[in-house]
């Protein structure tokens, strides 16, 4: 087993996938790491809707954003999983907004999609996070109701390749010291 560092170094977004099924075992791991994910006031606002019917992976796919380079990861793929928000419910403390950002639901589903990404990479899976598609189109393929919103897709399989590591900024180019501007 790969240490967090490994693991978190090693992940790559992966867009082509082998045609083999995730084993049920696999899918169930990952989905109880992601359970653990933290969120605003434990909240745990999300949902997720786990699609392998090759038909509706197949209109998934379809509502991608033109020459998006997931569409076939999604089309093709074993496993998407629709990573749902319910709306005003993290962030919201009696239903007003505690924060000047409002609802807090983008951070709390990043968290958990982040979760999902490393789990499958440990799994011997690849995943890349799909946010440009038709919300408005997914949501009704998905019968999503309205208090949710699809807020990433992420196509998940067997990868086909391994990709290199894109350039990362060094920290000195991002860290800075008690003040923004002291980098040290």
């Amino acid at each position: 087993m790969q240490s967090f560092m490994e693991t978190a170094m090693a992940r790559r977004s992966i867009r082509r996938f082998e045609s083999r099924p995730i084993e049920e075992d696999k899918l169930a791991r990952i989905l109880e790491a992601a359970r653990w994910s933290p969120s605003w006031a434990n909240t745990q606002c999300w949902e997720i809707v786990a699609v392998e019917s090759p038909e509706t992976l197949e209109k998934l796919g379809a509502e991608l954003s033109p020459k998006n380079p997931a569409t076939l990861a999604i089309a093709k793929g074993p496993l998407t999983l629709a990573i749902c928000g319910e709306k005003e419910k993290s962030g919201y403390y009696k239903g007003t907004k505690s924060t000047k950002f409002g609802d807090w639901l983008m951070f709390d589903l990043g968290l958990l999609t982040q979760t999902i990404c490393l789990a499958a990479h440990e799994e011997g899976l690849g995943s890349v996070i799909v946010g440009s598609f038709d919300h408005d189109k997914v949501n009704a393929l998905l019968e999503i109701p309205d208090e949710y919103e699809v807020v990433a897709l992420l196509p998940m399989g067997y990868p086909d390749h391994a990709p290199s590591p894109p350039k990362r900024r060094e920290l000195s180019e991002f860290c800075h010291k008690e003040k923004f501007g002291r980098k040290g």
